[in-house]
């Protein structure tokens, strides 16, 4: 898996990722971004050391040159609403996981995390060949959404349980998680399940 981060149509924060549990630390603290021995000893890696963007590069990239950088200990989008680039990918790859995130949006914000992704020239964007977590602020979007363009989707192929959603408002933090355990995949939103479907399986591939 190689985790992907999609440049957004208006600023996006996301901070401290991880593989293997849930660990989150806020972007106004002012503690580095760090494991402790048990948390190592449990596997967990981070994505983001709360300082730099080293572990990134650009998608189909072997250096990172895209428009995101690190404010004040979070991973920020310009956000010019380009889609034929702004994405950038971990430069390990992960085969079965648990990635945990925290992250906000600007008024109308549009993101997401892509996961399992192929990098290959014939594939101008990753989306075309990995799942995507859908971030997005529904209510201020200046465009009308479908519901397969939500928040918590698996963009464009499974619906999260809405019911189950409970969303802080725009511009207040929310946490995500996904799971993704030999192809059943879990999408996790403020620590509730609000989704799950097999990847890689027929119907996966005729929605794809």
């Amino acid at each position: 898996m190689e985790s992907v981060m999609k440049r957004t149509t208006a600023t996006s924060f996301l901070s401290t990722c991880a593989i293997s549990l849930a660990l989150f630390s806020s972007c106004t603290s002012v503690e580095p971004n760090t494991l402790t021995p048990e948390e190592i000893a449990d596997g967990w890696q981070l994505l983001f050391d709360g300082k730099t963007l080293n572990g990134w590069k650009d998608y189909n990239g072997t250096t990172l040159t895209q428009p995101w950088h690190v404010v004040d200990g979070c991973i920020q989008a310009k956000g010019d609403g380009s889609d034929a680039s702004g994405y950038i990918v971990t430069d390990k790859q992960y085969e079965n996981f648990e990635l945990s995130w925290d992250w906000k949006l600007s008024k109308g914000g549009n993101s997401g995390m892509l996961y399992h992704v192929v990098e290959r020239p014939q594939f101008a964007v990753p989306y075309v060949t990995g799942p995507e977590y859908q971030l997005i602020d529904e209510p201020n979007f200046p465009e009308p959404l479908e519901e397969w363009q939500k928040l918590g989707v698996d963009y464009a192929m499974h619906l999260p349980d809405k019911a189950k959603m409970k969303v802080n408002p725009q511009g207040e933090w929310n946490n995500s998680k996904i799971v993704f355990d030999n192809g059943h995949v879990e999408h996790w939103l403020n620590g509730v399940k609000i989704l799950e479907f097999e990847a890689w399986t027929d119907d996966w591939y005729a929605k794809k």
